[in-house]
């Protein structure tokens, strides 16, 4: 027996209605689908600390999610594991025929673009027969900044975008206007509104800049992070709690832990 058949296995039994776990077998797509979204970025984390031990740990949590959820699909006679494997494989070749087939591209711009050409007609076979969109195919799930960035990639394939990064600025300032007259108006429904829209518009300047919106605010937060607790340290030598601060002594503090950083 092979480690996956081993694995899959181990979940059939859990599953078992008879003999497996209670609260393996209570799970669906809906209640599990938080977990497999939460091992993802469990698995992204690993990466990203350099940690190669817990990478290896992760990758068998996310493993498991594949798993856990191909089971639940046989339950139900709708696909098993071995249907998943065999989608991957098909469309892997499928969008590599410079390597499983003849055909040559003469860039990796070349080579992008048939990729893409490739994934439209998939979701053009997959997408409603009475309407189609260009959208099709990018999951509401994803996160809020990722999902905003496919999306007008998407429309701008078709020719839906705007023609500078200049002009996407000076869009930034008109919603931040309205923003700011929401506030002014006090109404909650058009401050989520307006904010929302200023939201979208600033992925929209981090992709025509060439940055990744997602990337962008990680850093972001990563260096309020770094920050504020240099903050908290500062005020922990100093005896202080950061709530019996002024505001005066916590811009001080706050300097002072940019100043640190920075050199």
């Amino acid at each position: 027996m092979g480690k996956i058949d081993e694995l899959l296995e181990v979940m059939e039994r859990l599953r078992d209605p008879q003999s497996g776990c209670p609260w393996d077998i209570r799970q669906t797509f809906q209640t599990i689908a938080p977990y497999t979204v939460e091992e993802a970025y469990e698995v992204a984390d690993a990466i990203e600390r350099g940690d190669n031990e817990s990478l290896c740990d992760e990758l068998g949590d996310l493993l498991l999610q594949v798993v856990f959820h191909a089971q639940i699909a046989r339950d139900l006679d709708l696909f098993d594991f071995d249907d998943v494997v065999d989608a991957i494989t098909g469309k892997m070749i499928r969008r590599h025929p410079h390597v499983f087939g003849d055909l040559k591209f003469a860039s990796e711009k070349e080579q992008k673009a048939h990729w893409e050409s490739v994934k439209a007609s998939e979701r053009a076979d997959k997408a409603p027969a009475d309407a189609p969109s260009a959208l099709d195919g990018v999951a509401t799930a994803l996160p809020a900044l990722m999902r905003a960035e496919k999306i007008q990639k998407r429309a701008a394939r078709v020719g839906l975008d705007w023609s500078n990064l200049q002009s996407v600025i000076e869009k930034l300032e008109e919603e931040s206007q309205e923003l700011q007259q929401a506030i002014e108006q006090g109404q909650a429904d058009a401050i989520e509104d307006e904010l929302g829209d200023v939201l979208y518009t600033v992925v929209n300047i981090a992709r025509h800049a060439g940055v990744d919106a997602e990337q962008a605010l990680k850093k972001a937060t990563g260096k309020f992070d770094r920050r504020f607790r240099q903050v908290e340290a500062q005020a922990m030598d100093e005896g202080c709690e950061l709530s019996e601060l002024s505001a005066e002594m916590l811009d001080r503090y706050w300097d002072r832990a940019k100043l640190t950083e920075r050199s």
